[in-house]
């Protein structure tokens, strides 16, 4: 007997359908997820922080299905570094009613190839990739596809053979965080296993991610942008891109911190805010900024980093994550005697000494996929525990 042939329903990527993104630009194509608003892209001027809002970590199509099979048709854009083996492809995980249920890559695509020892990019374009997943169980159940954390991704057509619709609102709190490439998911080994994204789900909360490779860097712009982002809790990291950038010194960083929170709190005045310094990383404990790449193993496919300050500047104000994580924890002391729900939390906590011994950063600057577990559930263990900052507000 003939099998019946296979319906397919075409469903248009809406805003209704993803999670975790700000904002979603038509393109020729589809639509482009960005984790940061059409407004705050104007106001920036940097090439590294627009791709790397553009990269979706944290951002995924959620939905309610009977289908036992999704495709998804996107348009990837591969970095490629010259000189150096080419990247692995970017992940997509897929979760069934919260479960893991799948991964898979999306190959061709447009490249941005780029050449570090010049800083210069080449965009060059490529097809769009299907990405398919089969076998889902029958029955109503609700579909995630976690984008990649570190490949922008144009979502062109969503294919299921059963209608869906958007999954309705789970009432759990929504996390905000902002931070640096360690945040965004540098070196993690998918999207749902960045240390956010470990943290949401051990925590029990929807994920915004605002962190950004290379890019978390006081802007006003990504503060008026949490400022406007609903949240019932938020998170920021700040000090080792700083550091990297060797963008101020300790007098323009002690008000622009200020500033920062103090823009949050307009949007947010009680809602668990928690300020993290950085994790441990000997590069820049006490060497200032700024951060040089060391290409001596770029033709193995390791890309290392160094740092070319001198510690002696420390003393013109110069900063280092020492310097930085003491002025925080100065910081959050004075202004918890005013602001009971602000909190304060040593980096050094979620990944110090003993760590590094054991999971030694790769490039001397991010933490490999086993470290960002590490981070992700002692963030998660202290957030989220029993008298936590996570578990409720003062007033």
């Amino acid at each position: 007997m003939p099998s019946t042939p296979r319906t397919w329903t075409t469903t248009p990527v809406t805003a209704d359908l993803v999670r975790g993104a700000l904002d979603l630009e038509h393109t020729a194509k589809g639509v482009l997820p960005h984790r940061l608003p059409s407004w705050a892209r104007a106001q920036n001027a940097d090439g590294q922080l627009a791709m790397a809002e553009s990269q979706p970590s944290g951002v995924r199509l959620v939905f309610r299905t009977r289908a036992t099979t999704v495709e998804l048709d996107t348009l990837p854009t591969k970095r490629v570094y010259a000189g150096a083996p080419p990247r692995p492809d970017g992940l997509y995980d897929l979760l069934v009613d919260g479960r893991p249920a799948g991964r898979a890559v999306a190959t061709g695509g447009n490249t941005l190839t780029i050449d570090m020892s010049t800083g210069t990019a080449e965009r060059g374009t490529g097809p769009v990739a299907t990405l398919r997943f089969t076998g889902l169980s029958e029955g109503d159940k609700t579909v995630e596809i976690w984008l990649p954390h570190n490949e922008t991704t144009e979502l062109v057509a969503l294919r299921t053979d059963a209608p869906v619709e958007p999954a309705p609102a789970c009432g759990r709190r929504t996390w905000l965080h902002h931070g640096s490439s360690i945040s965004h998911g540098s070196d993690a080994a998918s999207p749902t296993t960045t240390w956010p994204a470990l943290a949401a789900a051990q925590g029990g909360v929807e994920l915004v991610n605002l962190g950004f490779g290379g890019s978390a860097l006081l802007d006003p712009f990504v503060a008026r942008t949490m400022r406007d982002t609903p949240a019932d809790l938020i998170s920021v990291k700040i000090g080792i891109n700083l550091v990297n950038a060797d963008l101020m010194r300790l007098r323009a960083f002690t008000p622009a911190v200020h500033g920062f929170l103090d823009t949050i709190r307009d949007g947010h005045p009680t809602v668990p805010l928690l300020v993290v310094s950085p994790i441990l990383c000997p590069l820049h404990e006490d060497t200032p900024g700024p951060t040089a790449y060391d290409f001596s193993r770029l033709g193995e496919g390791q890309l290392l980093f160094t740092a070319v300050g001198d510690p002696a500047e420390r003393a013109a104000g110069k900063l280092t994550l020492n310097v930085i994580r003491d002025e925080l924890k100065r910081i959050v002391a004075q202004r918890a005697a005013d602001d009971p729900n602000l909190h304060h939390l040593d980096g050094r906590d979620l990944y110090g000494e003993a760590d590094h011994a054991e999971l030694p950063l790769p490039d001397r600057l991010h933490p490999d996929a086993a470290a960002h577990r590490r981070i992700g559930e002692r963030f998660a263990a202290h957030a989220f525990a029993a008298g936590g900052p996570f578990t409720g507000r003062r007033r």
